[in-house]
């Protein structure tokens, strides 16, 4: 039977670094936000590792809500047209919201979303990234929170997928490109 590792080419960030950037992420957040109302808004699924290891760090009164949003499909490369999927399910109305992604690279859906979400009366509205591809952004995002900067490689794991796979994996790491690249 194969393993995940099988079809890994290199390991960029293991777990024990994601572990203690994301604590220094959580203290922060933490110093950042005392006496303000907060949402963290998780974009599923993605985000679903950095959501959940993020906000145990965090030492504050939060709500937490998930939105899915897609730009990629089954693809490996972004369409360019955002599409909810699923929206949120509470008011962000006067409250501060942290969108929580597990990676931006051409920044178009958080270009999307973060002007959607000040629209419905978000006082503020930042952004925490696990992962951050700097060399592909077409859109000038701002990104307050951010976990790592990573080459423009494709990656899995830690939330990160490939056709919904490899979410699983406990470190970021390179997809060999065999297994993304089949004719």
């Amino acid at each position: 039977m194969a393993t995940l590792m099988n079809d890994i080419k290199k390991i960029l960030i293991t777990k024990d670094a994601l572990a203690a950037r994301i604590a220094a992420l959580g203290k922060q957040i933490t110093r950042d936000y005392q006496g303000k109302e907060v949402v963290l808004v998780g974009i599923l699924k993605g985000a679903m590792p950095f959501l959940c290891d993020l906000m145990r760090h965090i030492d504050l009164p939060l709500v937490i809500d998930t939105m899915v949003l897609s730009s990629y499909g089954d693809c490996t490369t972004s369409s360019g047209k955002v599409c909810i999927k699923k929206d949120l399910d509470k008011d962000i109305k006067d409250k501060h919201v942290i969108v929580v992604e597990d990676i931006i690279d051409t920044g178009i859906t958080m270009d999307f979303l973060c002007p959607l979400l000040k629209s419905r009366g978000a006082l503020s509205v930042e952004l925490a990234i696990c992962l951050n591809k700097k060399e592909r952004r077409e859109k000038d995002v701002f990104v307050k929170y951010i976990g790592f900067d990573i080459p423009d490689e494709f990656i899995v794991g830690y939330g990160c997928d490939y056709a919904e796979y490899y979410r699983n994996f406990p470190a970021v790491a390179v997809l060999k490109s065999e297994v993304y690249n089949k004719e």
